[in-house]
C-alpha cells in the first residue's frame, strides 16, 4: 500500500503541475507570433517572385498554432490525456483482476502446504508446536532419547532460520520489484511535466518555417511517455497470470496426499528477478508502440542498467539458482 500511495502522489504531483503551463503561454504566443510574421511573409515573397498565386491554406497553420497555444492546457487535459487515460484505466483493470487472483490463490496454497506438512510426521513438528510437544513426550530419558531430542530442536531452529531467511530475501527482492516500477512512474511524471510545461513553447517554435517537425515530435514523445504506465501494468499482469498458473500447479499437486511440498518458493524468487529486469525495458516497448525520436540515449542508458541490475541479481542467486537445476535434473 506504501508503494501504491507513492504512485498517488506522483499522478497528483502531475495533475497540479500541469497549470505552470499557463506560464508559458504568454511567452510562446509573442514567440509564434514573430514566427507567424516571417512565415507568413516568406509564403507570399515567394509566391509574388513566381508570379503564381497566393495559396491561403498553408497561411492558416500559424493561426491554428496560435489557437493550440491559447488553449494548450484544454488541448493536453482534454484531448490527448482523455484520448489516453482510458488505455491507462483498461490495463491497470486487467493488472489488478490478475493480483487479486494471485493473492487468493497464494492463501490457498498456503493452507494446503500446511495441512500437508501436517500430515507428514517427519515434518510436521517443524510447523506445530502441539505436534512438537507431543513427539517430545513420546520420548523418554535415556541418552539416545535425549540424542533425538536435540535433533529435533536442531532441526527445528534450522528449518525456522532457513524459513526467514528465505522469506527476508523474498521481501527484499518484492521491495526492489516495487522500487523499479516507482523509478519507471517517477521518470515517466517527469518527463510529462517537463513537456506539458514547455509545450506551449514546442507549439511555439513550430510556427517557424524548417521547424514544423517540433509539433510531430512533441507529440509522439507525449503519447510514447504516457503510454509507459500501460506498458508496466500489462508486464505486471503477465508476471502475475504466470505466477497464479504456477499456484495453480502447485494446489492440484497438494491434493494429492503423498505429495511432499517444496516451501523454497525458487520459481516466484526468479520471476522476481525477471520483473525487476524487465521493467527498465518499458521504454524500449513503448517506442515498438508509437514511435518516438530523440530517447535514444535515454532507452540506451536504460538497457545498461538493467542489463548492469541483472547481472548483479544473477551473481546474488547464483546458488538459488543452481538449486533449481540440479533438482530439475534429477527429474
Amino acid at each position: 500500500m506504501e508503494f501504491e500511495n507513492l504512485h498517488q502522489v506522483l499522478r497528483s504531483l502531475y495533475n497540479d503541475m500541469l497549470p505552470l503551463a499557463s506560464d508559458m503561454i504568454g511567452i510562446a504566443k509573442g514567440l509564434a507570433g514573430l514566427g507567424a510574421l516571417f512565415y507568413i511573409a516568406l509564403k507570399v515573397w515567394q509566391a509574388l517572385s513566381r508570379a503564381e498565386p497566393i495559396d491561403v491554406y498553408p497561411l492558416l497553420r500559424p493561426f491554428a498554432l496560435g489557437l493550440c497555444i491559447m488553449f494548450f492546457p484544454t488541448i493536453v487535459l482534454g484531448t490527448i490525456n482523455a484520448v489516453l487515460s482510458p488505455v491507462v484505466k483498461g490495463t491497470h483493470g486487467i493488472l489488478e483482476g490478475q493480483v487479486l487472483d494471485m493473492g487468493l490463490l497464494q492463501q490457498q496454497k498456503d493452507l494446503l502446504e500446511r495441512e500437508s506438512m501436517l500430515r507428514n510426521p517427519e515434518t510436521a513438528y517443524l510447523i506445530s508446536d502441539e505436534e512438537f510437544d507431543k513427539k517430545l513426550e513420546e520420548l523418554g530419558w535415556s541418552p539416545s532419547d535425549l540424542v533425538t531430542m536435540s535433533g529435533m530442536y536442531i532441526e527445528r531452529g534450522m528449518y525456522n532460520m532457513q524459513k526467514s531467511m528465505r522469506d527476508s530475501f523474498r521481501e527484499i527482492l518484492e521491495v526492489l520489484f516495487q522500487a523499479a516500477a516507482l523509478v519507471i512512474d517517477t521518470i515517466r511524471t517527469f518527463f510529462l511535466v517537463v513537456l506539458s510545461i514547455l509545450g506551449p513553447i514546442a507549439f511555439a517554435i513550430s510556427v517557424w518555417d524548417g521547424f514544423q517537425s517540433t509539433l510531430t515530435q512533441w507529440i509522439t514523445r507525449y503519447v510514447s511517455v504516457y503510454l509507459w504506465l500501460p506498458v508496466a501494468d500489462l508486464f505486471s499482469a503477465i508476471l502475475a497470470k504466470i505466477q497464479v498458473l504456477i499456484l495453480q500447479k502447485d494446489i492440484e499437486s497438494l491434493s494429492d496426499p503423498n505429495f511432499i511440498p517444496d516451501s523454497s518458493n525458487t520459481i516466484y524468487i526468479i520471476f522476481m528477478i525477471i520483473g525487476i529486469i524487465g521493467y527498465f525495458t518499458i521504454p524500449t516497448v513503448t517506442g515498438w508502440v508509437i514511435q518516438a525520436g530523440g530517447m535514444g540515449n535515454y532507452n540506451r542508458n536504460v538497457n545498461q542498467s538493467a542489463q548492469k541490475a541483472g547481472n548483479i541479481a544473477g551473481a546474488g542467486v547464483g546458488s538459488v539458482t543452481g538449486n533449481v537445476g540440479g533438482r530439475l535434473l534429477k527429474k
